[in-house]
């Protein structure tokens, strides 16, 4: 009995030892970004001078995309044929009144 608690004891031991030692070797804190990552604070400062178009993602440059801003501002929204443009409001009504009425079948 007294051997099988010495035994237990040398191994819970040696257990604590080996994992206090691996978990040490030689290995950096995990939690630190990689020496070659750009901090933050230093990317906040820096001024982006390429960008890409919004609408086919070509590369462009900073004074093309400002251009390119103000003409989609500019530029008058689509209008809808009415007929959709009815259909897509009685979906619309048919949905509401779904949730309203969830037994009814429409």
């Amino acid at each position: 009995m007294i051997i099988k608690g010495i035994k237990f004891v040398i191994l819970i031991s040696m257990t604590i030892i080996l994992t206090a030692l691996q978990s040490h070797w030689g290995q950096p804190a995990l939690s630190l970004p990689p020496p070659s990552d750009i901090p933050e604070e230093v990317l906040r400062t820096q001024i982006i001078t390429a960008a890409r178009s919004p609408i086919d993602g070509k590369p462009m440059n900073a004074a093309e995309y400002a251009e390119l801003q103000a003409q989609l501002q500019v530029s008058p929204p689509r209008k809808l044929n009415t007929r959709i443009r009815e259909q897509v409001f009685l979906l619309r009504v048919r949905k509401a009144l779904q949730q309203l009425f969830p037994f009814l079948n429409f």
